[in-house]
């Protein structure tokens, strides 16, 4: 995801970087040059004028606007869902952390509690290999010990087999006496809820909308934009192509846009986050602990998360 501080307006007008233009232009050219074929040709193909006009095109643009208005906020509350379930794991995640920092006699335990800051970091990057589809490996190598990484890295659901782990560790506490029933429930309680933060994430990326749907809105936009030429041709003549090319990237830019935000946990530059987000959590869950990490000065320089 790409992450300015605010622009001025005129500034904003030829952003390039993180704009969808880029990969629209093919599209956008291919319509200038029908435009200008049909200006060129007054609308007339093989000896048949196109009796169009723009009174009915105009009633069917905006039936279409009000459907791809509902498109794009359908992406966006996916979108949004995204971003309050990773907001939700680091609330969690300093829970956690706070719980396991306070325990009564825990200095003079066998049980470690920076282990478990690491397990909760692991867990972090963990789930965001997960729902991107990358490995894990070079995240987790320095934060698991050499048995949990070969448990972690044999698994194909590891942020489940990391939220075992911390269970584990929560029951070695229990049995040496350093946590009572209620506060080992305490911990439960937040592990239920970093359950749920996965079970979220993996709703939004493993189910999409559906393709019906996405392949008519996809036909009636390009549609629209070839038959727009014909039914401006006999009133704006030359004026034709630009206003075809504006319209036509109104409309396709909208769809471009829903798509990418649909799965927001992807890399694309409207994703969201993830790599800033997990540095984040990472950093405020050892920062708690009074401890430093070291982050690659290559992820902190990134633009593109």
């Amino acid at each position: 995801m790409i992450i300015r501080k605010k622009e001025h307006w005129f500034k904003m007008l030829f952003v390039w970087h993180g704009s969808v233009l880029p990969g629209l232009l093919p599209r956008l050219f291919l319509l200038l040059i029908l435009s200008l074929g049909v200006v060129y040709l007054r609308g007339v193909i093989f000896s048949f004028k196109i009796p169009l006009n723009p009174a009915p095109l105009t009633l069917f643009g905006f039936v279409l606007a009000l459907f791809l208005g509902f498109r794009n906020n359908v992406s966006y509350e996916r979108f949004w869902e995204g971003r309050k379930l990773w907001g939700a794991l680091l609330n969690t995640a300093r829970s956690l952390t706070r719980q396991a920092l306070t325990l009564k006699d825990i200095k003079e335990s066998n049980v470690s509690v920076p282990e478990f800051i690491q397990l909760l970091g692991a867990f972090v990057f963990a789930l965001k290999h997960q729902l991107r589809g990358t490995d894990a490996y070079e995240d987790l190598q320095h934060r698991l010990n050499e048995d949990q990484l070969k448990t972690v890295a044999a698994s194909k659901y590891k942020p489940a087999v990391i939220m075992k782990l911390l269970g584990e560790w929560v029951q070695k506490v229990k049995a040496e006496g350093s946590i009572d029933s209620i506060r080992q429930a305490r911990f439960d309680e937040n592990f239920d809820k970093l359950s749920d933060i996965v079970g979220g994430c993996e709703r939004i990326v493993s189910t999409p909308i559906p393709y019906s749907y996405r392949v008519l809105l996809h036909r009636t936009v390009y549609i629209y934009c070839f038959l727009l030429p014909f039914g401006l041709v006999d009133s704006l003549r030359w004026f034709t192509p630009l206003i075809v090319v504006f319209v036509a990237y109104t409309f396709v830019a909208f769809e471009a846009i829903a798509d990418e935000i649909e799965e927001p946990f992807g890399t694309e530059a409207n994703d969201l986050a993830l790599n800033s987000m997990c540095i984040m959590i990472d950093e405020t869950i050892h920062e708690m602990a009074g401890e430093e990490i070291v982050v690659s000065q290559k992820v902190k320089q990134t633009i593109i998360d």
